[in-house]
């Protein structure tokens, strides 16, 4: 029977178990050699240490930083949000580097999209600077302190920003799905060190496009007398899967016999890869129907798999040369339906790429702050991106797929503008992309206009301007159903709740391994007592069943079902039960067989909830029979 630690996810052993599935004989009593690992790949350790290199003072200690499995937990709060039992948003406080471990597990390669606006470095705004030892006790100390500038007199002052952002940076590329894409925001100061940092940690051959935006129209008083009045946004793409566009372009559609009702194009089916970049894409396609082969060209493969092609060949998505005489095709080509569902189709051939020149109309710093002094009737927070400018970047990155819920996060959210942009864009398209948005809360300035109307740190502006703003999208969006014309379908109106949580400590105990003297028996007693109950007496059993949820790899957004069986409290987690939970003492053989009745995948029980040990040791057949994992804690 296996034990939760409460710990994060072990990132390093997960990298080091995919190496090894790929690389077997490169790893010898468990220890990695890298030397015959460079030479299976072609390259070879020589003395050479003038090779080009982005180094900084503490740049090893941050990568430790990212990959240190995090204590902490995210603690649900219920009251904080809107419709917590059925909105698929996640609004989270806490320091964003060791949230991004915890989310590890459970949203491991499933963010269809980034955008952040961290600190630009100017010298006055927040840098934070992180703990190597004890992360959550730094955490635990920021918050109750004002946040601290990064003033050039310190002598370190790229070098403090490179370490903050390097291992965030890390951490959010693994939670990237492959056809994932990230924009970055920033300024003059940092751009250089950012592409720099973005192409070591999302690779230089993902660099997709750096947009210019003009951010104000009036001049500044700066330094050479040059106003800076462009900002940038770095966009780098998780794979080549990733493919960005607004809409389709014009295409001529195909009526044939066979499709009745069903016009359809073409479009090409190779890519611009090489075999050696792209080899499983490197395969002969055959006509099941007359056997002719198509080999790939090495230097120019197919843009899928054998196993998509296959896929798409039963799908009836794949046209052959020789199947319809009118085409004038050498080689086979992608069928795109035109009345297809986007997400269901799966197709990113033949789309307009978008360029780096924005629209005029997708606002300016001094929108940004006109639309949430609106919200609030107050100035709360200076300089927000515009909601137009988010926005914009959302639908080129979602396009293809509105109506696949896909998850946009903002780990550096400010005032959730973020938020208010998927809100806004899914009403006015009908998607239903979902929103994770984490912010350290940081102390309101008490001379700010944010503090006198009642708001003592960002997190709440944050979550009072989703309130707001999902309030009135969900308005406008009901008048609007009331408005349509005769024949026309209501549009479905957006998801406009959001889940809190907040970062806490663990709440299942860790074992205190403090050295003591060897005289000192009555400690080690204390010690020993005090995990016979393994969760902590200050936390309740839904902040338990979240942070089994967040260690298990189960989203924040299942449902949760409080049952009673045997007279015994238990929560089952997903619609399909993926999950049952039981802390509830007085847990018997009857408990555990009526539990199991309902087929979970896994069944997590507090070790010290069970009746006797013979109850316990009866769980563990009783389940092993039935192929349910159990999982105590």
């Amino acid at each position: 029977m296996d034990k939760l630690d409460g710990m994060s996810m072990d990132i390093e052993q997960t990298e080091k178990e995919k190496l090894k599935a790929v690389f077997p004989q490169c790893f010898a009593e468990g220890k990695l050699d890298i030397d015959k690992l460079l030479s299976l790949c072609g390259e070879y350790i020589d003395n050479d240490f003038e090779k080009y290199k982005f180094e900084w003072h503490g740049k090893s200690e941050s990568l430790r930083l990212a990959q240190k499995r995090s204590t902490g937990t995210l603690r649900p709060c219920p009251d904080e949000g809107v419709n917590f039992n059925d909105t698929q948003n996640l609004y989270i406080e806490g320091d964003n580097l060791e949230v991004l471990k915890l989310l590890q597990t459970s949203y491991y390669r499933k963010v269809k999209m980034i955008y952040i606006d961290p600190p630009y470095n100017t010298g006055n705004d927040f840098v934070y600077e992180d703990d190597f030892a004890d992360p959550m006790a730094r955490y635990k100390e920021v918050t109750q302190q004002s946040t601290k500038s990064n003033p050039e007199t310190m002598g370190r002052y790229h070098t403090n920003w490179l370490n903050m952002m390097y291992p965030r940076l890390r951490l959010a590329a693994n939670l990237l799905r492959d056809d994932g894409v990230i924009f970055i925001s920033i300024d003059d100061n940092e751009v250089t060190n950012l592409k720099k940092l973005c192409d070591e940690t999302l690779g230089e051959e993902n660099f997709a496009g750096q947009f210019p935006w003009r951010k104000r129209t009036a001049k500044s008083d700066v330094p050479f007398g040059v106003s800076q009045d462009y900002e940038w946004i770095l966009c780098y793409a998780k794979s080549i899967d990733f493919r960005a566009c607004l809409e389709g372009g014009t295409r001529k559609y195909f009526e044939t016999d066979d499709l009745p009702g069903r016009p359809w194009r073409i479009h090409d089916l190779t890519t611009q890869r090489s075999a050696l970049e792209r080899p499983n894409s490197n395969f002969t396609m055959i006509n099941p129907k007359t056997g002719k082969e198509y080999p790939a060209n090495p230097n120019r493969t197919w843009a899928v798999t054998k196993e998509t092609f296959e896929q798409y060949y039963a799908e009836n998505r794949i046209v052959f040369p020789d199947d319809y005489d009118f085409l004038n095709i050498s080689k086979p080509a992608f069928r795109y339906f035109k009345d297809d569902d986007m997400a269901k189709a799966g197709d990113s051939f033949g789309f307009i790429p978008v360029s780096t020149k924005l629209p005029d109309d997708i606002g300016m710093t001094q929108d940004g702050t006109k639309e949430i002094t609106e919200l609030f009737e107050n100035k709360v927070f200076g300089f927000p991106k515009p909601v137009g400018f988010i926005k914009y970047f959302i639908k080129a990155a979602t396009a293809t797929s509105i109506n696949n819920n896909d998850i946009v996060l903002d780990f550096f959210s400010g005032s959730a503008t973020t938020a208010h942009a998927v809100m806004q864009l899914n009403a006015e398209d009908g998607g239903n992309r979902r929103f994770i948005c984490v912010q350290l809360p940081e102390l309101c300035d008490e001379k700010s206009e944010a503090y006198k109307a009642g708001y003592k740190t960002i997190c709440e502006i944050g979550k009072e301007r989703v309130r707001r703003a999902g309030a009135k999208i969900l308005a406008e969006a009901e008048q609007a159903n009331q408005q349509i014309k005769l024949g026309e379908e209501e549009k479905p109106l957006p998801d406009v709740g959001f889940k809190v949580f907040k970062l806490d400590t663990s709440n299942i105990k860790l074992w205190d391994g403090t050295p003591v003297a060897e005289d000192d028996i009555q400690i080690m007693l204390d010690r020993m007592n005090d995990m016979i109950d393994s969760i902590k007496d200050d936390r309740t059993d839904i902040d338990v069943v979240y942070e089994i949820m967040l260690k298990m790899g189960v989203p924040l957004t299942y449902p949760v079902l409080p049952l009673e069986i045997d007279g015994v409290k238990a929560y089952s987690v997903g619609e399909d039960s993926l999950l049952m939970i039981c802390l509830d003492a007085g847990i018997t053989t009857e408990t555990i067989e009526q539990l199991a009745e309902y087929a979970p995948a896994k069944i997590v029980i507090a070790e010290s909830c069970f009746a006797d040990v013979s109850a316990m040791r009866n769980a563990h057949y009783v389940l092993r029979d039935r192929k349910i994992d159990l999982k105590l804690i």
